[in-house]
């Protein structure tokens, strides 16, 4: 099962957090939002269909692929039966186990800091990026 987001850079982009990655529905960002490489979602959890949340939260694996003008990122982790996935705004990749509303995905292998450089410097120009969750 496929769930796709799109979402926009922004110059504020750093992409420096170790141990999380975010997209938010939020039109703005301010420079101590390292983790966040994509603003305006077109989509939040709300938008996932129930089905769609079961099968993250019974998911050994969970991939996501980030791209941007062809550059193509993929970073997996799990999910967890305690995955509350209603957040209205803001989708949160974590390397830890940490679950709050915001939380997507546990044990991911990639936090911002470890994207592409390039693909970074493209969300800071404001290159729309594609957000792909995908869950077998």
């Amino acid at each position: 099962m496929i769930f796709t987001i799109k979402a926009k850079g922004h110059k504020n982009v750093s992409g420096t957090h170790k141990t999380t990655l975010e997209i938010t529905k939020d039109n703005y960002l301010t420079k101590t939002g390292h983790c966040i490489i994509g603003i305006m979602a077109n989509k939040s959890m709300l938008d996932f269909p129930e089905e769609f949340k079961e099968k993250l939260r019974n998911a050994k694996k969970i991939v996501v692929e980030i791209e941007v003008d062809n550059i193509k990122e993929v970073v997996v982790g799990e999910g967890h039966k305690d995955l509350i996935l209603n957040h209205p705004t803001d989708i949160v990749v974590r390397k830890s186990s940490y679950i709050c509303p915001r939380t997507l995905m546990i044990k991911a292998n990639k936090g911002a800091k470890d994207l592409n450089r390039e693909l970074i410097k493209k969300l800071k120009e404001g290159k729309e990026l594609t957000f792909k969750i995908i869950v077998e």
